[in-house]
């Protein structure tokens, strides 16, 4: 996962990857990514379908999180 995979919804592309890297905390890979939907990007309308990621011609399941992998108030545990 580098930058610029297409990311599908329900088998369309909505959005494109800018990067990825493996979170040791979250214990898995993540993406940033931008989405497009014509009635705005909400947390129904991703609770709402099925994501993927398009990296080299395989589709792989995804879970997409409207909040942000930062935490402004140092509330996750330290390692």
């Amino acid at each position: 996962l580098y930058h610029d995979e297409p990311i599908l919804r329900d088998g369309e592309v909505v959005g494109r990857t800018t990067g990825g890297m493996f979170s040791y905390v979250e214990g898995k890979a993540l993406a940033m990514a931008y989405l497009n939907n014509d009635d705005g990007v909400t947390k129904e309308w991703l609770d709402s379908g099925t994501f993927e990621i398009e990296v080299a011609t395989v589709r792989i399941p995804a879970t997409p999180s409207i909040r942000s992998f930062y935490d402004p108030r140092n509330e996750r545990v330290k390692v």
